[in-house]
């Protein structure tokens, strides 16, 4: 008992009385311009494709694609993040498509700059996953192993092509060493100096990857365990950090976002670059599964995955819900 002859003396229930109350102490907001929306444009299509291990997700057309843009601007949202996939005739071992300045993802940057200009800011996924016939994020050498140094010389020349097509900021996504230093000196070669880089800096080897696999197409067979980081570490995401400031990274990603926010906080902690985090297919995919099945409230579990990212240090958030939930966060939902 207190000197006030009351107990407990401190009673933090007061700051929770209301929902107006709850609103007004809350440390962590969520606001449409926190969100990237991650977007799919397949080739040869003139009709959305849905993803089906991604409910509400789509490989896009062309034509929906830009639909999708200018949905996402109007709802604030800041950023697309696009992703190609190309016909599967047009895949090879060094994945020329992805360095043609036709391929579809060229194309897509094109489209979307064309129709929202510099109201949306255009990101592209630079990594050669997508159009390769084995479905890495490089060349291979002869031993079947991804050769790093020959992947850099490839991923030059599709920062070179994404720039060229109107993209404001280019995401190398690989985890080949020395991405970032190669890439920057490739756009500051032909010019393109306000071209920005956000780094994959922690993209963790994940189970959780599984339903993207099927919205890019991919024709992998394997695992990226020898360039993807593991699960296990942590150290190894500070170190990666350091080198890809060094290398002059923009802004700086840890992927999956979910499973590794301690990865998210530490990271956030230690920086003075925007942070991002990926929200990815397999976290998409759990919430609205689990929902479909009455087993949890669907709107309740997007908005606290979203606020666990933010809290934990995530100022820009990539998750397939981001025209979604600004629309919501719009109308005061």
């Amino acid at each position: 008992m207190n000197s006030y002859g009351s107990f407990p003396g401190a009673r933090p229930r007061r700051l929770r009385t209301t929902p107006a109350m709850r609103r007004m102490v809350a440390e962590t907001r969520l606001h449409p311009a926190d969100l990237i929306l991650p977007a799919f444009v397949r080739e040869g299509v003139t009709e959305p494709v849905p993803i089906t291990a991604m409910p509400g997700v789509v490989q896009h057309s062309r034509d929906t694609l830009r639909k999708a843009a200018v949905e996402a601007v109007e709802a604030g949202v800041s950023g697309i993040m696009l992703f190609g996939v190309p016909e599967d005739a047009k895949k090879d071992a060094a994945g020329t498509a992805g360095t043609d300045p036709d391929g579809i993802l060229q194309v897509a940057i094109r489209d979307v700059r064309a129709e929202v200009g510099d109201d949306l800011v255009i990101m592209s996924d630079l990594c050669l996953d997508e159009y390769t016939d084995h479905g890495h994020c490089g060349v291979l050498d002869a031993d079947g192993r991804v050769d790093n140094d020959a992947t850099l010389e490839r991923y030059a020349e599709m920062a070179q092509v994404q720039a060229d097509a109107g993209v404001h900021v280019v995401g190398p996504s690989g985890m080949m060493d020395g991405q970032v230093g190669v890439i920057r000196d490739a756009l500051d070669t032909i010019g393109k100096e306000d071209v920005s880089i956000l780094a994959y800096t922690a993209k963790y080897s994940s189970a959780f990857y599984g339903p993207f696999r099927e919205a890019v197409g991919s024709s992998l067979t394997g695992d990226r365990k020898t360039y993807q980081q593991d699960p296990a570490n942590v150290r190894e995401s500070m170190r990666e950090l350091a080198l890809d400031l060094e290398e002059g990274a923009d802004m700086v990603m840890v992927k999956p976002a979910g499973p590794y926010l301690d990865i998210l906080a530490k990271v956030a902690e230690s920086v003075d670059v925007p942070v991002a985090a990926y929200q990815i297919s397999g976290e998409y995919a759990m919430v609205e599964a689990a929902a479909e099945k009455g087993w949890i409230d669907r709107d309740k579990a997007i908005f606290e995955t979203l606020t666990g990212i933010r809290r934990a240090g995530g100022q820009l958030i990539l998750t397939y819900w981001a025209t979604e939930v600004a629309q919501k966060l719009s109308r005061g939902l």
